[in-house]
């Protein structure tokens, strides 16, 4: 008996050998992460800016990064954190999903769901109504009626750090950021109404909202590097974060979000799933999330950051699609591969 053990164990063993041996030198498996890194290089080029890109395969937790380090602003991909803590907040009993929240003319923010629903005052939602409205479409008045509920911008940075995320930093409501990018001046909290927040914008000029932008772009309020965030969307797909209701809660509304189609999934294979947040100020253009690969060949989370860009929107947009699908390529190829040879 041990002797077929032994003999049905070296023919195992020669068989992943050949299999290996029939895999051409040149072959994309052999390809090192190193590689993939100047192929992000090359396509980060066309975006017009700074570019920070960071990627890891869950299961394997092999993972490439270039400019992984550097700071950028968020933009709406800082409603992630925000919504981690919210719903931390849910699981330690101190907020619930189901109550309502009033909301006052000074909480509508310009654009938005919410305020084509605030026809009059009276408006309320429900939290988990909210958070959806945040994860979805991007809703700026949620977010800011959500960050409040969630303990305020330092407590979500508190929550990066307890989750050992240094490199994430929320530390104003979206109305000030959106006031600080193009240079305005906010009145006090009372008197501010959408159309007194779109008269103000009426006061500025390209010039000013130019030099605001540039002065934004430096401010290390509100920012995150690739490599933090793509850290955070590790840890929402493992689900170790947050209790498993709300931790499927959280991924179910990325996996709904209703944004972003020309950016991380504009060229992956049209039934790709992907769990993600866009980001969008200026020249600043975001993308991150978890993209599911086929065949159980596990999931990628990946952070696609560009800032003070020269380029239309669309390049931009373009940029970061090729760069996943250069990501997604590399590792549905090493994945797949690997499972062939033990099979």
């Amino acid at each position: 008996m041990k002797r077929r053990f032994f003999v049905l164990s070296i023919l195992i063993f020669l068989l992943c050998l050949v299999a290996t041996a029939q895999i051409p030198q040149n072959s994309p498996t052999n390809i090192s992460l190193q590689r993939l890194e100047r192929e992000i290089e090359r396509l980060a080029k066309s975006a017009g800016g700074t570019v920070g890109v960071s990627a890891t395969h869950i299961e394997s937790n092999r993972s490439v990064s270039f400019n992984g380090s550097e700071r950028f602003p968020m933009a709406s991909t800082y409603k992630v954190p925000i919504a981690v803590q919210l719903l931390s907040r849910v699981d330690q009993g101190q907020v619930k999903l189901v109550q309502m929240v009033e909301l006052k003319p000074s909480d509508i923010r310009p654009n938005g769901t919410i305020r084509s629903l605030l026809s009059k005052p009276g408006l309320s939602l429900s939290v988990s109504n909210l958070l959806e409205l945040m994860l979805l479409v991007g809703d700026n008045s949620a977010a800011d009626v959500l960050l409040r509920i969630a303990g305020g911008p330092g407590a979500v940075t508190a929550r990066m750090r307890a989750l050992d995320i240094e490199n994430i930093d929320v530390s104003r409501p979206i109305i000030n950021v959106l006031a600080d990018s193009v240079g305005i001046r906010l009145p006090p909290e009372r008197e501010w109404t959408p159309e007194l927040l779109d008269k103000l914008y009426e006061t500025t000029t390209p010039e000013s909202r130019k030099a605001a932008s540039t002065k934004w772009e430096l401010d290390p309020r509100d920012t995150s590097t690739s490599d933090a965030m793509a850290a955070l969307f590790v840890r929402i797909q493992r689900k170790d974060l947050l209790k498993p209701e709300s931790a499927q809660l959280l991924l179910n509304g990325l996996l709904r979000n209703q944004d972003g189609d020309t950016r991380l999934k504009g060229m992956l294979p049209a039934e790709t799933v992907v769990a993600h947040k866009m980001g969008t100020l200026g020249r600043t253009t975001n993308d991150a999330g978890i993209i599911t690969l086929p065949d159980a060949a596990g999931h990628i989370a990946v952070a696609v950051f560009i800032k003070s860009s020269d380029r239309d929107l669309p390049e931009r947009e373009r940029a970061i699609a090729q760069i996943a699908r250069a990501i997604y390529d590399y590792f549905l190829f090493q994945q797949t591969t690997t499972l062939t040879v033990i099979r």
